[in-house]
């Protein structure tokens, strides 16, 4: 499964021919997707321009020591929390010096759900260097590579919005 009508091929290469052509970079910090996301990107031939690397942190100590995540906004928050995803997009766009970070945490399932936080539930974030951010608290629905694939397209289609509205202005 690479592309959907979420997120498609021919949106893929928009995304990386406007990051071109003003110079500037994309890096993503990705828990629940697995690099999924990371993946997607590097599937279109010379992303190299745009894409110098990402993180998957899937664990709390990675996003903790990896990413500058607060021990404190993981105890308090959680993982799958708005708070702990706006840390992974300001520890993302520092350690891969970029323009604009993606950051995903969330529960994909089949376990690791609760009655505040279900399965499906994902927090997509998305900023630029400037701190300039939008972060969501999706629910998704499915099994495991469902929810993850809904995640990833739904990440990338909304930093596509998020570019081409700079553009806009």
């Amino acid at each position: 499964m690479a592309f959907s009508n979420i997120f498609n091929e021919n949106d893929m290469i928009t995304l990386q021919n406007l990051l071109r052509a003003r110079n500037e970079t994309i890096t993503t910090a990705e828990s629940c997707t697995g690099g999924l996301v990371a993946h997607m990107i590097t599937q279109i031939a010379g992303s190299s321009d745009i894409f110098n690397g990402a993180i998957v942190s899937y664990s709390n100590n990675i996003k903790s020591k990896e990413l500058g995540v607060k021990e404190d906004t993981l105890k308090k928050h959680g993982a799958v929390s708005t708070q702990t995803v706006e840390e992974m997009l300001e520890g993302a766009i520092k350690k891969f010096d970029a323009t604009y970070a993606i950051a995903i945490s969330g529960i994909a399932g089949p376990q690791g759900g609760c009655k505040d936080k279900p399965v499906g539930t994902v927090v997509i974030g998305i900023c630029n260097n400037n701190k300039k951010s939008i972060i969501k608290v999706n629910k998704f629905d499915g099994d495991r590579k469902d929810i993850q694939n809904l995640a990833s397209q739904t990440s990338l289609k909304e930093i596509l919005k998020f570019l081409q509205k700079k553009l806009d202005k």
